[in-house]
Protein backbone atom coordinates (compact mmCIF):
# COMPACT_ATOMS: atom_id res chain seq x y z
CA UNK A 1 0.00 0.00 0.00
CA UNK A 2 1.28 3.16 -1.04
CA UNK A 3 2.63 5.57 2.48
CA UNK A 4 0.94 7.97 1.36
CA UNK A 5 -2.32 6.77 2.01
CA UNK A 6 -4.57 7.74 4.93
CA UNK A 7 -7.51 6.66 6.34
CA UNK A 8 -9.45 9.22 8.55
CA UNK A 9 -12.95 8.73 10.43
CA UNK A 10 -16.23 10.60 9.44
CA UNK A 11 -18.05 10.29 12.70
CA UNK A 12 -21.38 10.37 13.02
CA UNK A 13 -22.85 13.44 14.81
CA UNK A 14 -25.65 12.59 17.52
CA UNK A 15 -28.08 15.42 18.42
CA UNK A 16 -28.80 13.96 22.17
CA UNK A 17 -30.67 17.01 22.88
CA UNK A 18 -31.56 20.28 20.62
CA UNK A 19 -33.26 23.13 21.33
CA UNK A 20 -34.26 26.12 19.42
CA UNK A 21 -34.04 29.20 21.29
CA UNK A 22 -34.43 32.26 18.45
CA UNK A 23 -33.49 33.06 15.02
CA UNK A 24 -31.32 35.41 13.58
CA UNK A 25 -32.27 38.50 11.32
CA UNK A 26 -30.16 36.62 8.31
CA UNK A 27 -32.60 33.82 8.98
CA UNK A 28 -29.94 31.37 11.11
CA UNK A 29 -31.63 29.58 13.69
CA UNK A 30 -30.62 29.74 17.24
CA UNK A 31 -29.62 26.72 19.14
CA UNK A 32 -28.47 24.84 22.12
CA UNK A 33 -27.72 20.97 21.76
CA UNK A 34 -25.85 18.36 24.02
CA UNK A 35 -24.17 16.15 20.45
CA UNK A 36 -21.86 13.25 20.74
CA UNK A 37 -20.24 11.38 17.76
CA UNK A 38 -20.43 7.67 16.99
CA UNK A 39 -17.20 5.27 16.36
CA UNK A 40 -19.56 4.58 13.20
CA UNK A 41 -19.02 6.75 10.37
CA UNK A 42 -18.11 6.91 6.75
CA UNK A 43 -14.12 6.79 6.03
CA UNK A 44 -11.73 9.21 4.02
CA UNK A 45 -8.83 7.99 2.12
CA UNK A 46 -6.34 10.31 1.34
CA UNK A 47 -3.49 10.17 -1.06
CA UNK A 48 -1.15 12.03 -3.06
CA UNK A 49 -1.40 12.09 -6.94
CA UNK A 50 -0.32 13.95 -9.91
CA UNK A 51 -4.41 15.37 -10.48
CA UNK A 52 -6.91 15.83 -8.31
CA UNK A 53 -9.11 12.86 -7.91
CA UNK A 54 -12.65 12.16 -6.01
CA UNK A 55 -14.78 8.89 -5.58
CA UNK A 56 -17.36 8.03 -3.45
CA UNK A 57 -18.15 4.13 -2.52
CA UNK A 58 -20.65 2.04 0.16
CA UNK A 59 -23.73 1.61 0.62
CA UNK A 60 -25.68 5.58 0.05
CA UNK A 61 -22.66 6.42 -2.61
CA UNK A 62 -25.66 6.45 -5.42
CA UNK A 63 -27.24 9.43 -3.33
CA UNK A 64 -23.45 11.38 -3.37
CA UNK A 65 -22.56 13.97 -5.55
CA UNK A 66 -19.07 13.32 -7.61
CA UNK A 67 -18.74 17.09 -8.48
CA UNK A 68 -18.54 20.45 -6.47
CA UNK A 69 -21.65 20.20 -4.76
CA UNK A 70 -19.88 17.60 -2.61
CA UNK A 71 -18.86 18.99 0.93
CA UNK A 72 -15.64 17.03 1.26
CA UNK A 73 -14.93 18.28 -2.29
CA UNK A 74 -15.55 21.60 -1.18
CA UNK A 75 -13.15 21.39 1.95
CA UNK A 76 -10.40 20.20 -0.40
CA UNK A 77 -10.61 23.51 -2.23
CA UNK A 78 -11.55 25.85 0.93
CA UNK A 79 -8.16 24.39 2.80
CA UNK A 80 -6.31 24.94 -0.36
CA UNK A 81 -7.57 28.25 -0.59
CA UNK A 82 -6.44 29.35 2.77
CA UNK A 83 -3.09 27.77 2.01
CA UNK A 84 -2.15 28.51 -1.41
CA UNK A 85 -1.61 26.49 -4.27
CA UNK A 86 2.33 26.10 -3.84
CA UNK A 87 1.34 24.28 -0.27
CA UNK A 88 -1.39 22.26 -1.23
CA UNK A 89 -0.43 19.73 -4.51
CA UNK A 90 -2.82 17.40 -6.12
CA UNK A 91 -4.86 14.56 -3.56
CA UNK A 92 -7.61 11.65 -4.29
CA UNK A 93 -9.93 11.51 -1.78
CA UNK A 94 -12.04 8.61 -1.74
CA UNK A 95 -15.22 8.88 0.51
CA UNK A 96 -16.82 5.51 1.84
CA UNK A 97 -20.51 6.85 2.57
CA UNK A 98 -21.76 3.95 4.61
CA UNK A 99 -24.36 7.01 6.50
CA UNK A 100 -27.60 7.57 4.91
CA UNK A 101 -27.94 11.24 3.12
CA UNK A 102 -29.83 13.93 4.75
CA UNK A 103 -30.33 12.12 7.88
CA UNK A 104 -29.90 14.27 10.87
CA UNK A 105 -26.56 12.68 11.82
CA UNK A 106 -24.24 15.40 10.21
CA UNK A 107 -22.87 12.65 7.39
CA UNK A 108 -21.55 15.73 4.66
CA UNK A 109 -20.34 17.60 7.57
CA UNK A 110 -18.42 14.93 9.17
CA UNK A 111 -17.03 14.13 5.74
CA UNK A 112 -15.76 17.85 5.02
CA UNK A 113 -13.98 17.39 8.43
CA UNK A 114 -12.16 14.31 7.94
CA UNK A 115 -10.98 15.81 4.53
CA UNK A 116 -10.06 19.38 6.74
CA UNK A 117 -7.88 17.20 9.30
CA UNK A 118 -6.59 14.43 7.18
CA UNK A 119 -5.35 17.49 4.12
CA UNK A 120 -3.80 19.78 7.07
CA UNK A 121 -1.43 16.17 8.13
CA UNK A 122 -1.14 15.31 4.17
CA UNK A 123 -0.47 18.76 3.11
CA UNK A 124 1.96 19.24 6.30
CA UNK A 125 -0.10 22.41 6.97
CA UNK A 126 0.41 25.20 10.00
CA UNK A 127 -2.97 25.75 10.55
CA UNK A 128 -4.58 25.63 14.41
CA UNK A 129 -7.91 24.38 15.68
CA UNK A 130 -9.41 28.13 15.28
CA UNK A 131 -8.36 28.57 12.22
CA UNK A 132 -9.75 25.56 10.57
CA UNK A 133 -13.01 26.03 12.53
CA UNK A 134 -13.37 29.24 10.78
CA UNK A 135 -12.21 27.42 7.17
CA UNK A 136 -15.12 24.72 8.51
CA UNK A 137 -18.07 27.11 9.57
CA UNK A 138 -17.95 28.59 5.91
CA UNK A 139 -18.73 25.17 4.35
CA UNK A 140 -21.64 24.26 6.87
CA UNK A 141 -22.69 25.12 10.62
CA UNK A 142 -22.28 21.51 11.34
CA UNK A 143 -18.50 21.54 10.92
CA UNK A 144 -16.85 22.59 13.40
CA UNK A 145 -18.59 20.42 15.76
CA UNK A 146 -17.56 17.75 13.73
CA UNK A 147 -14.09 18.89 13.86
CA UNK A 148 -14.24 19.04 17.49
CA UNK A 149 -15.91 15.16 17.59
CA UNK A 150 -16.33 14.85 21.16
CA UNK A 151 -19.25 15.43 23.64
CA UNK A 152 -19.92 18.98 23.66
CA UNK A 153 -22.54 21.63 24.28
CA UNK A 154 -23.30 23.70 20.73
CA UNK A 155 -24.65 27.07 20.84
CA UNK A 156 -25.21 29.90 18.59
CA UNK A 157 -25.76 28.55 14.94
CA UNK A 158 -23.77 25.50 16.08
CA UNK A 159 -20.23 27.39 16.41
CA UNK A 160 -20.06 28.27 19.65
CA UNK A 161 -18.84 25.19 21.07
CA UNK A 162 -17.77 24.01 24.51
CA UNK A 163 -16.49 19.61 24.95
CA UNK A 164 -18.18 18.10 27.80
CA UNK A 165 -15.67 16.53 30.26
CA UNK A 166 -15.81 13.33 31.46
CA UNK A 167 -18.64 12.15 28.98
CA UNK A 168 -18.76 8.45 29.07
CA UNK A 169 -19.32 6.25 25.99
CA UNK A 170 -23.01 5.27 25.16
CA UNK A 171 -24.53 2.18 23.89
CA UNK A 172 -26.58 3.56 20.62
CA UNK A 173 -28.61 1.87 17.98
CA UNK A 174 -29.17 4.32 15.14
CA UNK A 175 -32.30 3.44 12.73
CA UNK A 176 -33.41 5.32 9.46
CA UNK A 177 -36.34 4.08 8.11
CA UNK A 178 -34.95 5.10 4.59
CA UNK A 179 -36.61 8.74 4.10
CA UNK A 180 -34.75 11.68 3.48
CA UNK A 181 -35.82 14.77 5.42
CA UNK A 182 -35.40 18.69 3.75
CA UNK A 183 -33.47 20.26 7.18
CA UNK A 184 -35.27 23.40 5.68
CA UNK A 185 -38.33 22.58 5.19
CA UNK A 186 -38.33 21.67 9.10
CA UNK A 187 -37.36 24.92 10.57
CA UNK A 188 -40.06 26.14 8.07
CA UNK A 189 -42.54 24.29 10.13
CA UNK A 190 -41.45 25.08 13.71
CA UNK A 191 -44.36 25.87 15.45
CA UNK A 192 -42.15 28.41 17.75
CA UNK A 193 -38.28 29.53 17.42
CA UNK A 194 -38.15 31.17 20.94
CA UNK A 195 -38.12 28.00 23.34
CA UNK A 196 -36.29 27.83 26.56
CA UNK A 197 -32.22 26.53 26.55
CA UNK A 198 -30.71 23.26 27.64
CA UNK A 199 -31.04 22.72 31.82
CA UNK A 200 -27.76 22.25 33.68
CA UNK A 201 -25.82 19.04 32.70
CA UNK A 202 -25.82 16.36 35.24
CA UNK A 203 -23.12 17.33 38.16
CA UNK A 204 -21.63 13.47 36.81
CA UNK A 205 -21.94 11.30 33.97
CA UNK A 206 -23.18 7.51 33.80
CA UNK A 207 -26.02 5.95 31.91
CA UNK A 208 -28.53 6.66 34.69
CA UNK A 209 -27.96 10.37 34.78
CA UNK A 210 -27.38 11.09 31.19
CA UNK A 211 -30.65 9.22 30.48
CA UNK A 212 -32.72 11.17 33.22
CA UNK A 213 -30.98 14.60 32.05
CA UNK A 214 -32.43 13.48 28.13
CA UNK A 215 -35.85 13.21 30.04
CA UNK A 216 -36.15 16.67 30.76
CA UNK A 217 -34.57 17.93 27.06
CA UNK A 218 -36.39 18.21 23.69
CA UNK A 219 -35.56 18.06 20.28
CA UNK A 220 -37.65 20.71 19.34
CA UNK A 221 -37.16 19.72 15.50
CA UNK A 222 -38.90 16.26 16.12
CA UNK A 223 -42.86 17.18 16.30
CA UNK A 224 -42.22 19.04 12.80
CA UNK A 225 -40.14 16.79 11.89
CA UNK A 226 -42.63 13.51 12.61
CA UNK A 227 -45.82 15.90 10.97
CA UNK A 228 -44.22 16.01 7.73
CA UNK A 229 -42.71 12.21 8.00
CA UNK A 230 -44.65 10.19 9.59
CA UNK A 231 -41.78 7.45 9.67
CA UNK A 232 -39.64 8.72 12.09
CA UNK A 233 -42.65 8.35 14.81
CA UNK A 234 -42.56 4.03 13.79
CA UNK A 235 -38.74 4.32 14.28
CA UNK A 236 -38.96 5.51 17.41
CA UNK A 237 -41.59 3.06 18.78
CA UNK A 238 -39.42 -0.11 17.04
CA UNK A 239 -36.31 1.17 18.98
CA UNK A 240 -38.84 1.98 22.14
CA UNK A 241 -40.22 -2.07 21.40
CA UNK A 242 -36.21 -2.86 21.27
CA UNK A 243 -35.75 -1.91 25.15
CA UNK A 244 -34.06 1.38 24.48
CA UNK A 245 -34.17 3.12 28.02
CA UNK A 246 -34.03 6.89 25.65
CA UNK A 247 -35.41 6.97 22.24
CA UNK A 248 -34.99 10.67 20.11
CA UNK A 249 -34.72 11.83 16.57
CA UNK A 250 -31.43 12.96 15.53
CA UNK A 251 -30.72 16.57 14.21
CA UNK A 252 -33.48 17.53 11.87
CA UNK A 253 -34.18 13.51 11.02
CA UNK A 254 -35.20 11.25 10.27
CA UNK A 255 -32.22 9.09 11.47
CA UNK A 256 -33.28 8.35 15.52
CA UNK A 257 -31.15 6.91 17.92
CA UNK A 258 -32.15 4.82 21.22
CA UNK A 259 -29.76 4.67 24.22
CA UNK A 260 -28.82 1.64 25.58
CA UNK A 261 -27.02 0.39 28.72
CA UNK A 262 -23.99 -1.69 27.04
CA UNK A 263 -22.57 -2.01 23.95
CA UNK A 264 -23.95 -5.89 24.07
CA UNK A 265 -27.35 -5.11 24.91
CA UNK A 266 -27.13 -2.23 22.00
CA UNK A 267 -25.76 -4.73 19.21
CA UNK A 268 -28.60 -7.82 20.22
CA UNK A 269 -31.40 -5.03 19.77
CA UNK A 270 -30.06 -4.23 16.18
CA UNK A 271 -30.02 -7.27 14.70
CA UNK A 272 -33.61 -7.55 16.33
CA UNK A 273 -34.87 -4.45 14.49
CA UNK A 274 -32.76 -5.60 11.60
CA UNK A 275 -34.52 -8.57 11.08
CA UNK A 276 -37.87 -6.81 11.51
CA UNK A 277 -36.98 -4.32 9.49
CA UNK A 278 -34.15 -5.34 6.47
CA UNK A 279 -34.61 -2.56 4.31
CA UNK A 280 -33.84 -0.05 6.97
CA UNK A 281 -30.40 1.39 8.16
CA UNK A 282 -30.05 0.27 11.40
CA UNK A 283 -26.45 0.64 13.09
CA UNK A 284 -25.45 -0.69 17.04
CA UNK A 285 -22.53 1.26 18.07
CA UNK A 286 -20.33 3.70 20.46
CA UNK A 287 -20.06 7.60 21.15
CA UNK A 288 -16.67 8.55 21.48
CA UNK A 289 -15.77 9.95 25.02
CA UNK A 290 -14.52 13.31 25.88
CA UNK A 291 -10.54 11.94 26.14
CA UNK A 292 -10.73 10.04 22.54
CA UNK A 293 -8.68 10.32 19.48
CA UNK A 294 -10.65 11.29 16.92
CA UNK A 295 -7.71 11.13 14.55
CA UNK A 296 -6.40 7.89 14.51
CA UNK A 297 -6.27 6.38 11.56
CA UNK A 298 -6.86 3.15 10.32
Amino acid sequence: MNSDLRTWHAHAKINLALHVTGKRPDGYHLIESLAVFTRFGDRVEIERADSDGFSVSGKYASAVPLDGGNLAVKARDALRQEAGLQHAPPVVIRLEKNLPVASGVGGGSSDAAAVLRGLVRTWGLDIGGVDLARIGLSLGADVPMCLAAKPLIARGVGDELSVVPDFPALGLVLVNPGVAVSTAEIFTALSRRDNDGLPPLPRSFDFHSVRNWLEITRNDLEPAARAIQPAIGKALSVLNRAGAGFARMSGSGATCFGLFETGNVAKRAAVDIRSRHPDWFVAATRSMTSEADRDGQD
